[in-house]
């Protein structure tokens, strides 16, 4: 047991209290001085940092308004559309909480999605962050299956519908996906069974895992160091500073030089935030969509049934594999295997990537489109897990990275809106054809990136950061 720290008696009441306090909890201000006071980021934050303390905000904003929403929300298909109703109608501002809760799904997807952007374009993945990112991706899957169940909740037209469609993707693999779609559903169609295990797994199970793999994510990133947009690792650097001759020269401490820095732009998300919750709740259509005012009606499908904003970018990849774009996939994966083989002087390694090929290709001739959509839906968000060890440019950043890489990136975030865009729009055979491209740029991006990100003559990295005091 520590030894009580005393202080002088005619210290302030402020400072006695504080005392009393961390003399009978000490483990909360080390970790605020490990976590804050004493943890040492790179002094060269730029705009791009401030989406990872906004995220935490929205989670905190979602996890509060739910509470609120669970105490008056009906899990019964008979009830909810109704229960949904009440607390927009009669339960004291009860439209104002739910609208925050919506609103709060896509601005969580939307500042998720710009953090995200950011290690991509810095190099935040690099080593010995790669734990980092890979707890980050998890977030984000984590964080697509808790909206995919919270939106069906409502019971409307489009929640229904939607996850009818979604989960009827499932009933696509092989051997396994007609029992792995009735577990999911509970029933043979979508109803009661599927919306109590919906709601237990979005109110309880999922938020549970969220918090869990957010508190590694930053865990794992105060232990290694935050990146900056040198890429320069201020803990290789000198030493001593004016808080502490052993900090980083180039670290300032995170509270209050960072705490101060987000506060700020966590004022400006609040107002853009509360415009659009007081002005534009349904934002045209985009974050609620006006399908989902009506109540489900299993014997009345809409005309256009599609997935909220922020999964259409992975609903086109799932469009665009039809069975012409599959000979496409075939010669891709035949292309890649030759260069394999060509680039490897194993004659064993050869004659494995062959048979590998032609069982591939086997399977793909064999198997329904509809299977490999879903593959490569899925595969769409897995393939971020394995960024750190595509990536083989000698630099992080973007800054000394040849100038024809900024170009690179600039076409996969326009190719990833056209998707998106895409996704809720009526399929169309331009739509389609459009799409598909899109999809082999999207997995070309990364699957080419350990050759594409070697060439060109980077710039020299300075050995410490670039800072201008503003």
């Amino acid at each position: 047991m520590a030894e009580f720290k005393e202080l002088p008696a005619d210290a302030p009441a402020g400072a006695k209290l504080m005392n009393w306090f961390e003399n009978r909890f000490p483990t909360m201000f080390d970790a605020y001085r490990v976590h804050m006071a004493e943890y040492y980021a790179p002094k060269n934050f730029n705009f791009w940092y401030i989406f990872g303390s906004l995220a935490m905000l929205v989670l905190v904003i979602q996890i509060v308004t739910g509470i609120f929403l669970v105490m008056h929300y009906k899990p019964d298909a008979a009830l909810a559309f109704a229960s949904v109703e009440y607390i927009m109608r009669d339960v004291p501002w009860g439209w104002l909480i739910r609208y925050m809760h919506s609103t709060g799904a896509s601005a969580f997807f939307v500042v998720v999605y710009l953090h995200m952007f950011r290690g991509l374009i810095y190099g935040s993945y690099r080593k010995p962050r790669e734990l980092v990112w890979i707890f980050g991706c998890a977030i984000f899957l984590v964080l697509m299956a808790e909206a995919f169940m919270g939106y069906l909740l409502p019971w409307g037209q489009m929640s229904y519908w939607g996850a009818q469609v979604i989960v009827n993707l499932f009933s696509a693999i092989p051997f396994i996906g007609p029992d792995l779609a009735l577990l999911i559903r509970g029933d043979y169609v979508v109803g009661d069974a599927t919306l109590n295990r919906f709601f237990s797994f979005h109110v309880i199970a999922v938020p549970l895992v969220l918090l869990g793999l957010v508190t590694a994510h930053l865990l794992a990133l105060h232990d290694v160091g935050s990146n900056n947009p040198d890429g320069v690792e201020i803990k290789s650097g000198p030493k001593g500073n004016r808080w502490s001759a052993s900090a980083p020269a180039d670290g300032v401490p995170f509270h209050p030089y960072y705490t101060v820095h987000d506060i700020f732009a966590v004022s400006v998300f609040l107002l853009v935030f509360s415009a659009i919750v007081f002005f534009a709740p349904e934002f045209g259509g985009y974050f609620l969509e006006y399908n989902n005012f009506i109540p489900a009606d299993p014997l009345k499908t809409p005309s256009h049934i599609a997935p909220v904003w922020y999964f259409t970018p992975f609903y086109s990849m799932l469009r665009a594999i039809t069975s012409e774009m599959m000979y496409v996939l075939i010669g891709c994966t035949v292309l890649g295997a030759l260069l394999g083989v060509t680039k490897c002087k194993s004659s064993l390694f050869r004659a494995a990537v062959l048979a590998a090929t032609a069982l591939a290709v086997a399977l793909m001739l064999s198997i329904d489109a509809k299977f490999w959509g879903v593959l490569v839906m899925g595969g769409a968000v897995v393939i971020l897990f394995f960024l750190p060890w595509l990536d083989n440019s000698p630099v992080r950043s973007i800054r000394y990275r040849p100038s024809w890489h900024k170009y690179v990136y600039g076409l996969f975030v326009i190719n990833f809106v056209v998707l998106a865009y895409l996704g809720v729009q009526p399929p169309s055979p331009v739509g389609e054809r459009v799409s598909q491209v899109g999809t082999l740029f999207y997995f070309g991006f990364f699957l080419l990136m350990p050759w594409w990100s070697r060439m060109g003559q980077p710039l020299a990295v300075p050995s410490r950061v670039n800072f201008a005091a503003h």
